[in-house]
């Protein structure tokens, strides 16, 4: 969710500009975008026969050493190919038995997710605004450090970024569909060779033929792999993966209104000294007017509370740090990003059931009251140990405190002062984050409220 300030980018009616611009707009147009522009979106087209191929596997059950799981199963289409459950991870294995270690996120808005890398963080890319933009706005964002503030590596800003899961360890859509295909804790394919064999009994066996030629089904190793592929270009080419079509996408077309809660909410979400959600969930879109994707694919230690609910973090000595494991492990010396995790998306997530990588929040409000409270009253957040104390950052081991930010706003504040946002401001960052829900109809006669 809504992490610090990196960059913040007021479109049209944002912060400052909301009572430059719409203060002068005539009452029954506030919420209204003054400066609209229009979005590039995939171009919709038939399924290539590659696509084709691959939802036939994504959807395959049969692949799975229940007979019960398929990619479809955890990755819902009915969820925006998020999980169907309440709970904090999936089950799987031979009978669904295995608890998943981490909240299974969304495979949507992927297509644009860059490989892992480790750099030099990119400056923003500065484009020029509408001057009476930039005359509103009057200020750059306050950029912020993903390093730990206490490394001599934090005087140079190198962070990691890109990649697929929560930890970054596959760059590819392919390689991301390949992985749980034989996770036990997934669907347990059990071998490569296995699921050869299936595959090569498979309903939808002569399509590899067409495409590849009967040789492909010598080498149980290509023959998955292109399965895979399969189901990467599915991804890439569905449209249902990335719509584009969120109240929001149409409000910075022109062809929706923002409610006043929803206008009140998207000022906040671009505010560096409110929610600053806009620091890490970037609102603006791309040079060349792509929708925005609403993270910066970058990494972040957040300090969130343990999740009991999890098999995994019955043993105390248990914990998931992100980059450094224990699923990855290419940078696990690298401890100065232990802790961290992916920034996701928050197109659809007003529509999910579960937040964050161990699942632990269960709706948007426990979110925004764990921005609002995690430094100012922690004991709100976290639980109390045996003397009373409050375990704050009690899933990630006390080494690693000092990977967590506590420099960029909403984080910036110390223990006892006032929280950055009331309960109404709150109230209208939800509202706002349920503009991102894709499935929008425009032309609906919005207006805006009183």
């Amino acid at each position: 969710m809504m992490q610090h300030s990196r960059i913040v980018w007021l479109l049209g009616a944002g912060l400052s500009l909301a009572g430059a611009v719409f203060a002068a707009e005539p009452q029954d147009s506030v919420g209204e975008n003054p400066h609209p522009i229009q979005l590039v979106r995939p171009h919709a087209a038939p399924l290539s026969a590659m696509a084709q191929l691959g939802q036939k596997v994504f959807y395959d059950a049969n692949l799975s050493s229940s007979g019960k799981l398929s990619c479809a199963s955890c990755h819902s289409p009915e969820h925006a190919y998020g999980p169907p459950i309440d709970g904090p991870a999936m089950f799987g294995g031979p009978t669904l038995s295995r608890q998943g270690a981490r909240a299974v996120p969304s495979l949507t808005y992927h297509e644009r997710e860059p490989s892992f890398s480790i750099g030099p963080e990119e400056e923003e890319n500065d484009e020029p605004m509408a001057l009476a933009q930039k005359a509103a706005i009057g200020q750059k964002s306050r950029r912020a450090r993903k390093t730990a503030t206490q490394t001599a590596q934090s005087a140079v800003n190198i962070v990691p970024q890109g990649g697929q899961f929560w930890d970054g360890r596959a760059d590819t859509l392919q390689a991301q569909a390949s992985l749980p295909l034989l996770d036990p804790r997934e669907m347990d394919g059990g071998s490569i060779e296995l699921v050869a064999t299936k595959l090569r009994d498979s309903a939808y066996a002569k399509r590899f033929t067409e495409l590849f030629g009967e040789s492909v089904f010598k080498s149980p190793q290509l023959l998955v792999s292109e399965a895979m592929f399969a189901v990467a270009r599915y991804q890439i080419e569905e449209p249902s993966f990335h719509p584009y079509t969120s109240k929001y996408d149409y409000w910075l077309e022109g062809k929706a209104r923002l409610s006043a809660s929803e206008m009140r909410g998207y000022n906040l979400f671009n505010d560096p000294d409110k929610a600053n959600c806009a620091g890490c969930h970037v609102s603006k879109p791309s040079k060349d007017n792509l929708p925005p994707l609403f993270t910066d694919h970058q990494y972040e230690a957040l300090g969130a509370p343990r999740n009991t609910a999890l098999a995994d973090n019955k043993d105390p000595a248990y914990f998931d740090l992100g980059v450094c494991g224990p699923f990855r492990t290419d940078i696990a010396d690298q401890k100065q990003y232990c802790g961290m995790f992916l920034t996701p998306t928050l197109r659809n997530t007003a529509i999910r059931h579960v937040f964050f990588h161990n699942g632990v929040f269960r709706t948007l409000q426990e979110v925004l009251d764990f921005y609002n409270f995690r430094d100012t009253n922690p004991e709100k957040v976290y639980p109390r140990a045996a003397d009373g104390s409050v375990q704050q950052f009690n899933d990630i081991p006390v080494q690693y405190h000092a990977n967590v930010d506590v420099i960029d706003p909403p984080f910036d504040r110390l223990l006892g002062e006032t929280p950055a946002m009331t309960g109404q401001e709150e109230a209208d960052i939800i509202a706002f984050l349920q503009t991102l829900n894709d499935g929008y109809k425009p032309g609906g006669g919005d207006k805006a409220e009183k």
